[in-house]
């Protein structure tokens, strides 16, 4: 062994271990060794360090000048996948990982002119894998003069590997593997900051797929996680690096990108983004269309990044309330509408408790005899300070928060004892009508709720009419399923705004449905707009000849009600016949139609 004695070594072995990894000092346990009464001679002291050097918890090695080993404490094969033979002798350099090279080179140069060091390095394994080592070098001396280096080696790849796999889920999504709002987040700030220095903005995009809560319901969860994976690979093409694109949660993804000037930037930025989701999507063999949604922040000098993302998000909703497949920048009134919004969900819920909620009613006429055959339950605010408040100024802040749940079960609770009501009055009998929100559609336990409620108020159920949108039912086995049990419960089902959604001869042949109701936007228009007569038209004959009833909703002039009735429309509701009215003034005019003939209205 180059000349050392073999008390030599194990003296340098044990200094080490006392200098390097924190055990007794070499002196204090001689001192101890000393004090005791019946210790031996000094083959005490070679049996300690003996003990020391095979039993030690720490690997230890001794290297020479030259950076070759010379000894190592145990069998290396388990760690390293070379015995102590293949080890003897081999240069430490050629076990190295090449990012590794440099500083053990100095690190060694260190610790030979006197240094103690401490180093995480990389080595590599006899079976060409990457380990992770944790070594502690102390210069091993002899008559004043360093004769090699004692290295402690502790193997970290486990703890690297768990602080890494720990790492990647506190910053990255574990599906797409795309970074997470924190990583993200924490990216926006770096940008801004590097922004700030060299004169550029940072545009922020929150973005949300349209409609995928129906791509769930109608493929499974399996194959929604399938299409966000596919968003998440289409849209980091439109990227340039890959931290700029981030899955915030469930079906929201955010990204930011330089600009280097606000003119046409930001609009071909998403352009792009929009372009690469245009292309069907394939789900269990099905091509699958989507739409996204994207709402922009451009920075500023104050902004931060929660700042950015805030608005944002705020943009997002502004677009997804405009009708969705669309970007929007965020413009300064749009917090303020945003906290509106939080004020008028806020007001809601405790206008639910007090009792603040009301419902007007407007009269369904039928255009060959002028009889009133039904009325349509419109749901109005009495806010204790704003007087009466439109449903179009909250229902779509109800939508959002899901108070449209508890409140849309209070309208067909109120609609139905009203009616009933009405009908213990003596007035004729007559369905009511009640628009279903998608949430309520949603429900599980739908057709329980209205069965309840039926029992409770005592209104048969062929006097409720239940209203819903094209878009409902899109999840055809879903909507099959929900609208035969309302119906075996008598209650009747009807497609309100026709024409404006999902317009299918699919649903309209194999769903439960007694009748469609025109859309006000077509009907506005029938005597000026070629285009709108002939839908209008097209609608009734199409229904009719499907056997279902045709009501045009929104009429307002005569020439409208000689139009409908001279294509055979069955029945007419809208301003032309009546105002909504409140179930007092509901009440009056049944008794005045009582009172004389229901003709004269329509001549």
């Amino acid at each position: 062994m180059n000349g050392w004695s073999n008390n030599g070594l194990w003296l340098a072995f044990a200094a080490g271990a006392a200098l390097t990894a924190g055990t007794v000092s070499l002196g204090r346990l001689f001192t101890r060794r000393h004090s005791l009464k019946s210790s031996p001679g000094p083959s005490y002291q070679l049996e300690l360090l003996n003990s020391l050097y095979s039993n030690s918890p720490i690997a230890f090695a001794v290297i020479d000048r030259q950076g070759r080993f010379i000894d190592i404490n145990r069998d290396p094969s388990d760690m390293v996948g070379y015995t102590k033979e293949e080890m003897t002798g081999k240069p430490f350099a050629t076990m190295l990982d090449r990012e590794s090279h440099e500083i053990t080179r100095q690190m060694f140069h260190r610790t030979l002119n006197g240094e103690k060091c401490s180093q995480e390095i990389k080595i590599v394994h006899k079976l060409g894998h990457s380990m992770d080592l944790n070594i502690h070098t102390s210069p091993l001396v002899r008559r004043n003069k360093p004769i090699g280096i004692l290295v402690f080696i502790e193997d970290i790849s486990d703890r690297k590997r768990s602080l890494e796999r720990i790492r990647y889920m506190a910053y990255y999504d574990d599906m797409t593997g795309l970074p997470n709002r924190r990583f993200f987040t924490n990216r926006l700030e770096e940008k801004l900051k590097a922004a700030k220095g060299n004169g550029a903005s940072i545009a922020v995009c929150y973005l949300d797929v349209d409609h995928f809560k129906l791509v769930n319901a109608s493929f499974g969860r399996d194959f929604g996680d399938m299409l966000l994976l596919q968003i998440a690979e289409r849209l980091s093409r439109s990227l340039t690096e890959p931290g700029d694109l981030a899955r915030m949660e469930g079906d929201e993804f955010a990204a930011c990108f330089d600009l280097l000037q606000l003119d046409e930037g930001v609009n071909a930025r998403l352009d792009e983004m929009m372009s690469v989701l245009e292309e069907p999507f394939e789900l269990n063999g099905v091509p699958v269309y989507i739409t996204v949604s994207i709402g922009v922040a451009v920075s500023d000098n104050d902004a931060d990044a929660d700042t950015l993302l805030k608005r944002a998000d705020t943009a997002l909703h502004r677009v997804k309330e405009n009708g969705k497949n669309d970007y929007m920048l965020h413009v300064g009134d749009m917090d303020h509408i945003a906290l509106h919004k939080l004020t008028i969900q806020h007001e809601m819920r405790t206008a639910l408790q007090n009792q603040q909620f009301i419902l007007h009613y407007q009269p369904q006429y039928d255009l060959a005899s002028g009889q009133i055959v039904g009325m349509e339950a419109l749901i109005r605010w009495n806010h204790p300070e704003k007087g009466l408040i439109p449903p179009g100024e909250f229902i779509p802040a109800a939508e959002e928060s899901g108070i449209i749940v508890p409140l849309g079960d209070w309208v067909i609770e109120e609609a139905c004892r009203q009616n009933k009501a009405w009908q213990d009055a003596g007035m004729p009998k007559i369905p009511v009508s009640v628009n279903l929100s998608m949430r309520q559609f949603s429900q599980r336990n739908l057709t329980d709720k209205v069965s309840d409620i039926l029992q409770q108020s005592g209104l048969n159920a062929k006097y409720l009419e239940l209203e819903i949108t094209e878009s409902m039912t899109m999840d055809v086995e879903r909507a099959t399923q929900c609208l035969k049990e309302l119906t075996d419960l008598g209650v009747t089902i009807s497609i309100d705004d026709f024409g404006t959604g999902y317009s299918s001869f699919h649903y309209l042949k194999n769903l439960p449905i007694a009748r469609l109701k025109i859309d006000r936007s077509f009907v506005r228009d029938i005597q000026q707009d070629p285009n709108d007569a002939a839908i209008v038209a097209a609608i009734i004959a199409m229904a009719h000849n499907l056997q279902l009833q045709v009501i045009a909703e929104g009429v307002e002039t005569v020439n409208q009600v000689h139009f409908l009735r001279s294509h055979r429309c069955d029945e007419m509701q809208g301003y032309f016949g009546s105002p909504p009215l409140s179930s007092e003034g509901v009440l009056e005019l049944l008794q005045e139609k009582l009172n004389r003939p229901a003709l004269s209205a329509f001549h």
